[in-house]
């Protein structure tokens, strides 16, 4: 055979492969949207889309989901025995997010926000120390630096003291993740796994990742948030530093919602339960509500909790995010929330990360700001934090961004906290926040060069990926 006739096959049976692949997306993608672009792409260009969508385009985890779900029940079933009085006066405005996701909100919470990694990892580090029965950790990333060395000897002396010490990590998201380090754990006796839906090891499958972050400690203090295990997240990596982020610390009875969600994760990758301890009883004055989600639930639960969220406020509704790609309902209920006559801000970074997603952000900002959306840019740094402040008595730290990823693809967790006292520690720092910022015109996008303007539109093509 010559080589043009062997090119000639080459190409028809890609465009064979294309086909059958666009069929399968058609099928299982999740919105139209994302589905007519995967059918599109595969049929005319496989050359280029075909591999792409083995990394991307799976949208089944089949064993995953079921094993998922029965647990959601179990636990929701145990969440509604314990709550014996029903939805709190402050919270019935929520009442459909708590029983979207089956749980309830937890009264006599004592909250602290934790201000950049710094304050964190201090009363994390401080947590630890004082284990004496168990500790949780989940991480999306783990990285073997400064910090990952200080968090990987505090865990081998606790091990090393008789506490029972888990740990998870994402596959994906901690690729760089050192095998000699989770050996080094595994050795001083800390239990420690890489988190995939797939059992098997897949390198195809780049979604679905577990973003979580979760620390427990002996069931009775937790923290949850956008922080991860590396030195960017306190500043030490330029040329986003310094890096701006917000963890919260919380004891009471919602921590136990917190072991739950990582019983979950533990047992899909071990198949064993991790200990669930006691919370302590209530110590505070907060309403809690723990928000585990992720692409195995019935519901799009982390849009919905977006949504929820946006349509309580009546007054203000402040939020920080790192990527700015809303889909449709997002979008329509800040623009409902403007209509109403609320105050809707938006702070977003200056600096791009990730450059595609940084494009696409800043034309969604554009359309945001011809809603009446007021949108700030963040400049000393990185602005990283996922925060949502919502009139003068509710807010949400955790670790979902406002992208496709976050509503769709990833495994999230985030707290929402009714209490004026801790809506005005959160308000005081986003003032601090917003005066650090300037605020985007619709100058960014209209006196951009025509080729930046386009590049902006290609890379909004992207959203149900990025």
């Amino acid at each position: 055979m010559s080589l043009p006739q062997l090119l000639t096959l080459l190409a028809m049976l890609l465009h064979v492969a294309g086909i059958i692949a666009a069929m399968h997306a058609v099928m299982n993608t999740r919105t139209p949207q994302g589905a007519f672009a995967w059918a599109l792409g595969l049929t005319l260009l496989p050359y280029v889309t075909l591999v792409p969508y083995f990394y991307l385009g799976r949208s089944h985890f089949s064993g995953y989901v079921t094993l998922h779900r029965a647990h959601q029940q179990r636990l929701s079933q145990a969440s509604m025995r314990d709550n014996d009085i029903g939805v709190p006066e402050p919270c019935i405005q929520y009442a459909a997010l708590a029983h979207m996701l089956g749980n309830h909100f937890h009264a006599g919470q004592q909250l602290q926000l934790l201000i950049d990694g710094d304050a964190t990892f201090e009363a994390i580090f401080s947590a630890i120390a004082q284990a004496e029965r168990c500790v949780l950790i989940q991480f999306f990333i783990f990285h073997d630096d400064r910090l990952g060395r200080r968090m990987q000897q505090a865990l081998l002396e606790r091990a090393a003291a008789g506490v029972q010490v888990f740990v998870l990590f994402d596959g994906i998201g901690s690729h760089a993740l050192p095998k000699h380090y989770v050996e080094t754990l595994r050795a001083g006796g800390v239990a420690i796994f890489p988190f995939a839906t797939q059992r098997r090891s897949n390198r195809f499958q780049l979604n679905f990742r577990n973003h979580r972050k979760i620390v427990v400690v002996d069931g009775c203090l937790g923290f949850l948030g956008g922080l991860n295990v590396g030195d960017e997240y306190l500043g030490l990596k330029p040329p986003l530093t310094p890096w701006r982020d917000t963890h919260l610390q919380m004891s009471g009875p919602a921590v136990i919602d917190l072991q739950r969600s990582f019983a979950v994760d533990w047992h899909w990758v071990t198949g064993e339960m991790p200990p669930m301890l006691p919370p302590q009883p209530e110590q505070g004055d907060a309403y809690t509500l723990i928000a585990a989600t992720g692409p195995a639930d019935p519901q799009e639960s982390c849009s919905l909790f977006f949504t929820v969220a946006i349509n309580a406020a009546r007054r203000r509704l402040w939020l920080t995010t790192p990527y700015f790609v809303p889909d449709q309902a997002v979008m329509s209920a800040l623009r409902l929330a403007v209509m109403r006559g609320v105050d809707v801000r938006v702070l977003i970074p200056s600096r791009p990360d990730h450059r595609t997603v940084f494009l696409a952000s800043t034309l969604h900002a554009h359309d945001a700001i011809d809603a009446g959306i007021r949108i700030y840019r963040y400049q000393p740094g990185f602005v990283h934090e996922k925060v949502i402040l919502v009139d003068d008595d509710a807010a949400s730290v955790g670790s979902m961004n406002l992208d496709n990823r976050s509503f769709r693809l990833n495994f999230e967790i985030g707290a929402l906290n009714v209490d004026r006292a801790f809506a005005a520690d959160v308000e005081r720092m986003l003032i601090e926040d917003f005066s650090r910022a300037v605020e985007v015109t619709r100058d960014e996008y209209r006196k951009a060069p025509y080729l930046r303007r386009l590049a902006m539109h290609v890379a909004r093509l992207f959203d149900p990926i990025l």
